[in-house]
């Protein structure tokens, strides 16, 4: 399965609600899972957006720098998870769509130092033995600096840009710098301004794979917790996230096999046969 990378620009292009309407409406066949990790360092817009600062400090990813040090990290990885299964609109507890929230506080990043590393590792290892997906949210600076590691080992990697000139000036040097570091990289477009996807892939030079709405009243269900409507997950914005998820991880794929032929995966420095 695929480990998928979402990372930013200035201009708040709205990663992590696009991150969010994935997971939630991200198809799933019985028994798999999909595992959002909000890795952004300049700390969650999930704790106090879409959960409304329930949960406090008691879940994320501060807390597996502690087990980290106390060599306890893989099993402290799934108790850091939450499940947002319910927020899907269908109801049960499938347990299937599961969250890492991010960081209470920026300063918390500075802890994490050797935690990317070995969250990377933890991610190909889900998706090569365990058959999950990972979505890992990157935000606006975390493709780069100590947290880049975890682009670096994703099957993908999207930069998400809306489609106005303030934003695709912006995207243009990061695009450049994040092409120089990972390798190929891709765009999801936020259908706001007036560009197409042919115009935007000319100007940053990189394939848009993908496009989802800007759907302002949809998106603060995700980024500020606002009621959700009825019938939410059949709205555009989520229609729109389930046939991206599928364009994402099709592009994954092809990426991944342009990579390493041999059908390996990369984990921790050395090449292991996915299960």
């Amino acid at each position: 399965m695929a480990v998928i990378a979402l990372a930013g620009c200035s201009g708040a292009p709205g990663v992590t609600t696009s991150a969010l309407a994935l997971l939630l409406s991200w198809p799933l066949e019985p028994g798999r899972r999909m595992i959002l990790a909000e890795c952004d360092p300049d700390g969650s817009a999930v704790l106090h957006g879409l959960l409304q600062g329930t949960l406090g400090d008691r879940y994320g990813l501060r807390n597996l720098s502690v087990a980290a040090r106390q060599g306890d990290l893989g099993d402290a990885f799934w108790r850091q998870l939450i499940d947002l299964s319910s927020e899907d609109g269908k109801g049960g507890a499938s347990h299937d769509r599961l969250l890492l929230p991010g960081l209470s506080d920026p300063a918390q990043a500075a802890s994490l130092g050797s935690v990317w590393k070995a969250l990377g590792v933890i991610f190909r290892g889900i998706a090569a033995e365990h058959g999950h997906d990972v979505l890992i949210d990157l935000g606006r600076r975390g493709a780069f600096g100590p947290s880049g590691v975890l682009a670096e080992q994703a099957d993908g990697v999207f930069v998400v840009v809306r489609n106005t000139l303030r934003c695709l000036q912006a995207a243009e040097s990061r695009v450049r710098a994040l092409e120089e570091r990972v390798g190929d990289v891709s765009v999801l477009m936020i259908s706001e301004g007036p560009y197409s996807a042919g115009e935007v892939q000319r100007v940053l030079q990189v394939p848009v794979v993908a496009t989802l709405p800007y759907a302002r009243n949809d998106a603060q269900v995700l980024s500020d917790g606002a009621e959700q409507p009825r019938h939410f997950i059949k709205s555009p914005l989520m229609k729109a996230a389930r046939t991206v998820s599928a364009l994402l991880v099709q592009h994954a794929a092809v990426r991944q096999a342009r990579l390493d032929p041999s059908g390996g995966r990369i984990a921790g420095g050395e090449v292991t046969r996915a299960r």
